[in-house]
């Protein structure tokens, strides 16, 4: 699995519309064969900060990925609208195809 989070520092101007503006290639991304997962979210501490998290099946679906129509419109559109060139990690996990888990926090009742 190919894990992603990218780190989006958006023009003030820009972060009301951010999620309509990448909205369709949300939707486009989560329908490639190769995506597992492709989730957005919002800072709590700054609202012009946006995060991506999203995994790949493996290099191939990753590369397929950037090659895709809908990832260079996205990549056009997002450059005007973002303060700072992004921050990414990405990192490859083997044997992995999604998420886990996690052992410490599970359901109760109040």
């Amino acid at each position: 699995m190919i894990f992603i989070t990218v780190k989006f520092p958006v023009r003030p101007e820009r972060s009301a519309d951010w999620m309509d503006l990448v909205d369709e290639f949300t939707r486009a991304t989560r329908r490639e064969p190769g995506n597992l997962f492709f989730e957005w979210s919002r800072s709590v501490d700054n609202p012009n900060e946006f995060f991506l998290v999203e995994a790949f099946r493996d290099g191939e679906a990753g590369r397929e990925h950037v090659e895709s129509a809908h990832f260079k419109q996205a990549v056009e559109a997002m450059s005007y609208a973002v303060a700072a060139t992004p921050q990414i990690v990405s990192i490859e996990v083997p044997d992995r195809e999604g998420w886990d888990l996690m052992a410490e926090v599970s359901p109760r009742e109040a």
